[in-house]
């Protein structure tokens, strides 16, 4: 993991340099024809949000079309695989997120590994998660929800939507650092995941800010804590969990990869449009609707959060001795 850490971060500091290319692939303005934008999820997820938000933007700016081609299934690992296997010409790219992070440990036959067969380009933005609980669990504090589940051992349930997902994640990386027996209860998707906690079958989530915000706003979910580093600002009252249980931070990043040895000037040119787009205020705004916080930054900057979050999943999944469904 350290080896595939070091290249990886190597790799994405080398994108951000001017590098010795051939001199056909200098020659060549990029894009000449359409590119297209691999989101490894069904439509209507933050993977598509992603392509759909950059597409037109990136279309207008570079003149030719960024078509979103969804890829879902394996937890995202078609559509990556998919990718790592296209020619590294900047024609492929992929959105990335979460996944790519965890599925490094989670499965052991993945037919690529994401740090060496990846080169990242941009992050895009992050999106918050927050503990919410059903309205009849006595606790209105994460202190007071960490007593109430060391007094009821192994009868709280944690919902998710699916093994592997940020939310089951979360709920592990808290059980291990706040030392309370939580039961996992996956379900396949977050919908059925918030349908199940709002009746009350299960108890507590630590669901995406997209997908709890209305029903918190509505009164039906509490809010404990934001799993970020700082507060949200969409619930700017709450505390974060990390006020609690030092070091905690959990949220869902997203941004644009390609296949490695895409040339680096087909990088920096497309890490340079994106940071231009993120800072419209108009993207921002949706972004902000969305419950997201931009992300700019450098290739290398991309790569080290994918690294980063990469070694943190990897200790949480072999300490809870998780295996995908």
């Amino acid at each position: 993991m350290k080896l595939a850490r070091r290249r990886f971060l190597h790799l994405a500091a080398g994108a951000a340099a001017f590098s010795a290319m051939s001199p056909v692939a200098r020659a060549q303005a990029y894009p000449t024809r359409p590119v297209r934008i691999v989101a490894s999820a069904p439509p209507g997820g933050n993977f598509d949000t992603l392509a759909r938000l950059l597409a037109p933007r990136l279309s207008e700016r570079l003149g030719q079309p960024f078509i979103v081609d969804n890829r879902p299934g394996g937890g995202t690992n078609i559509g990556t695989e998919m990718v790592v296997r296209a020619p590294a010409d900047g024609y492929t790219l992929l959105v990335v997120g979460p996944p790519a992070a965890i599925n490094a440990t989670l499965y052991d036959r993945l037919r690529f590994n994401f740090l060496q067969d990846i080169a990242p380009i941009a992050a895009v933005f992050r999106v918050p998660h927050v503990m919410v609980v059903h309205p009849s669990v006595p606790a209105k504090t994460v202190p007071e929800f960490i007593a109430y589940s060391k007094n009821n051992s192994g009868k709280v349930n944690t919902a998710s939507a699916g093994t592997g997902t940020t939310p089951h994640m979360a709920g592990e990386l808290f059980k291990a650092m706040a030392g309370v027996n939580l039961v996992h209860v996956p379900y396949r998707g977050e919908g059925p995941a918030i349908t199940d906690l709002l009746g009350g079958q299960v108890q507590v989530m630590f669901a995406s800010a997209t997908a709890s915000i209305e029903q918190v706003r509505a009164g039906k979910l509490r809010p404990l804590a934001a799993t970020t580093a700082t507060r949200w600002e969409g619930l700017p009252d709450i505390p974060t969990v990390g006020d609690f249980v030092p070091g905690y931070e959990v949220s869902a990043w997203f941004g644009i990869g390609a296949p490695k040895n895409t040339p680096v000037e087909i990088i920096d040119t497309l890490n340079k449009e994106i940071n231009a787009a993120l800072a419209d205020p108009k993207i921002k705004g949706q972004l902000a609707a969305l419950g997201g916080t931009t992300l700019a930054g450098s290739p290398a900057d991309f790569g080290k959060l994918i690294a980063d979050e990469t070694e943190k999943w990897a200790k949480v999944i072999r300490g809870a001795h998780i295996k995908p469904e």
